[in-house]
């Protein structure tokens, strides 16, 4: 017996068993020789939401949700965040290392190559009906991509997958942009390659033929920051989903149809629009001591506070805190500003919000980022969706490469009926 094995009884049976752990991690499959009779199935964990089921290895994202700690291939995300741009971000994920001077240039020209789309899937867009969700027509559009991009099934080409992913983080936010203009019934904006990836897709939403337009530069820093804070998040469940369509070696815009389809969810990518509209509820700075009683009373959630993963604080709130000031600082003092950093006060020194560990999140700050520039709430998932898509290429990539991976095939715990003998309609009832 050594130090690196968990040893379980089985008081059915009274065998023991001795099971290999590397990592705090047992195999799940090493459970299966534990049996009562030797026609058994053997042995398995049930585990709802995967709570506590880790599905791969992986070099992308570390998280330490009791520090408090983000890091994306080793570099804290206050770094990366506060020096980095977006689209360096996204080569470090998805190649592992942060790029010399060349290889950022290259990378920088191909992606802002690939930011016109077929005219096919322009007059596609035209389709959707004028009130469409954003969030809609990007998952649809994104899954049509694969239709125009046949090469896009050599996924174990090397040459092939290199190009999906300058067309798929370029191609994006000429999407987004879009499908934003065909929301609100205005043409098209084409890509201009010379501006930053953020200010490009600043100018396909906004630019309406002005002689003097100019991107705000205050701006596409902001939504440069917010896309590197948001570029991935550990196994997540838009990123499982790009993780396990993956998995049957579906193209990579199929797979991402599905992981921004998951994105869609309000319970994952619309957590900054639940934080707005109670804002908004709110009203005023003197209506919170009421909405802080019915919360404790279990009236209210408070919005954008606490992390399933983060018990400490969410080290990504703290810099957009820092990103809303700046853009308010350029639109103006918002009301709901006042609002959160009021909630934010009386929640860092009010016990019952201590004892449960409610730090604002990522969420609390950037719907107010995105209201004060602008953005419609609709469109705030499919920015999300926007800044997520290099950590879903990253994971993707990682799980096509990973020799211990196959199809994803969970288990269940099988709670129906025994065998039954077909009645005819007649004799039923």
């Amino acid at each position: 017996m050594t130090n690196d094995t968990l040893t379980i009884t089985d008081n059915r049976t009274g065998r023991t068993y001795e099971i290999a752990v590397q990592n705090d991690t047992i195999r799940a499959l090493d459970l299966r020789q534990i049996k009562v009779h030797d026609d058994d199935f053997g042995m398995m964990s049930y585990d709802p939401a995967y709570t506590n089921t880790a599905s791969c290895s992986s070099q992308i994202t570390f998280v330490d949700g009791d520090k408090g700690v983000l890091r994306y291939r080793g570099y804290p995300i206050e770094q990366l965040a506060e020096q980095s741009s977006f689209l360096e971000v996204a080569y470090l994920l998805i190649y592992g290392d942060l790029p010399d001077t060349a290889q950022l240039e290259h990378w920088e020209e191909r992606v802002m190559h690939h930011t016109f789309v077929h005219e096919n899937l322009a007059k596609l867009m035209q389709c959707f009906r004028y009130d469409a969700h954003p969030m809609g027509m990007l998952i649809g559009t994104i899954a049509a991509m694969s239709t125009l991009h046949a090469d896009s099934k050599d996924i174990h080409e090397e040459k092939s997958r290199q190009k999906q992913i300058w067309r798929i983080l370029g191609k994006l936010p000429t999407v987004a942009a879009f499908a934003y203009r065909r929301r609100i019934g205005r043409p098209y904006n084409y890509p201009d390659s010379s501006l930053t990836y953020t200010a490009n897709l600043l100018h396909m939403m906004d630019y309406m033929n002005q002689s003097d337009y100019q991107v705000n530069p205050v701006w596409a820093k902001a939504l440069d920051v917010l896309f590197i804070l948001h570029a991935d998040h550990e196994q997540n469940c838009s990123t499982s989903v790009m993780r396990g369509i993956g998995s049957s070696h579906a193209d990579p815009y199929s797979a991402m149809a599905g992981a921004a389809a998951a994105l869609y969810g309000p319970l994952h990518g619309g957590a900054n629009e639940a934080v707005l509209r109670m804002l908004n509820e709110i009203s005023t700075v003197e209506n919170i001591p009421a909405y802080i009683e019915k919360v404790k009373a279990g009236e209210f959630r408070l919005m954008g506070f606490g992390h399933r993963v983060y018990k400490n604080h969410d080290p990504r709130a703290r810099i957009i805190k820092k990103v809303a000031e700046d853009v308010l600082a350029e639109t103006g003092r918002n009301s709901l500003l006042d609002i959160a950093l009021e909630l934010e006060r009386i929640a860092l020194e009010d016990e019952y919000f201590l004892s449960r560990r409610l730090y604002p999140n990522v969420d609390f700050y950037s719907g107010i980022i995105y209201q004060a520039m602008s953005f419609p709430v609709d469109m705030f998932p499919v920015l999300f969706a926007l800044g997520r898509a290099p950590g879903w290429l990253a994971q993707w990539l990682e799980f096509i490469d990973d020799p211990e991976q196959r199809i994803a095939r969970p288990r269940q715990v099988f709670a129906g009926s025994e065998q039954r003998d077909y009645l005819p309609l007649a004799q039923r009832g």
